[in-house]
């Protein structure tokens, strides 16, 4: 049995524990533009970029794996603006994948459940027609990966997809993303409830 005095000194060490990343590292600059190889960069989302955002609530396969909410353009728009206030809030990082010069998106890459303290957070992903094919979902994950790793400091990034959508695995896995184990009946599809795979990615590796 562990004696109140212990668990009292575990307490006070756990107190003490500085955040992995402060505070405000997010919230004190902009998000910034990521290039990748090839034709494509990540950059912030806008609001001219809603017709994408609204074309990715209609396609069958990003509704099934994703779960979107169906958008008009004008909840398009103040959804992009919501990521634009998460960032700030230190809540999440949302990029558009999208040509480096013009054009509309072909994707999406964020992360989300963002904490910060704690040093981790999770990757989500989707491509509209457009852009699946390219490859350049692998490339945009890596990069999303070394920036959060080498720029803001987290020490963990996790995947997770139904083990029913074997693209997805072959992103992660490509992406440095080893598959650590299944999470039984873990979400809710359209379809029922689905396993998920679990694959991370650790700063050190």
């Amino acid at each position: 049995m562990r004696l109140p005095a212990e668990a009292e000194a575990e307490a006070r060490a756990c107190a003490v524990l500085p955040p992995v990343v402060p505070p405000g590292r997010m919230a004190a600059r902009p998000q910034p533009v990521l290039d990748l190889p090839g034709p494509f960069r990540l950059r912030p989302w806008t609001p001219y970029d809603a017709p994408s955002l609204v074309e990715s609530c209609h396609d069958p396969e990003i509704r099934h794996w994703n779960r979107p909410p169906v958008l008009d353009p004008e909840r398009a728009v103040a959804r992009i603006e919501r990521w634009r206030e998460r960032w700030y809030a230190e809540e999440a990082a949302i990029w558009a994948v999208a040509p480096a010069v013009g054009g509309r998106p072909v994707g999406l890459i964020g992360m989300a459940d963002l904490d910060l303290a704690g040093g981790s957070g999770e990757l989500l992903y989707w491509l509209l027609p457009a852009g699946r094919g390219s490859g350049i979902m692998v490339a945009a994950t890596d990069r999303v990966s070394r920036w959060a790793f080498e720029e803001l400091g987290l020490h963990r990034l996790r995947i997770t997809h139904s083990v029913a959508n074997p693209a997805s695995c072959r992103i992660a896995e490509k992406a440095g993303f080893p598959l650590e184990g299944t999470m039984r009946g873990a979400l809710l599809h359209a379809d029922g409830w689905h396993d998920e795979h679990l694959h991370a990615r650790l700063r050190t590796d």
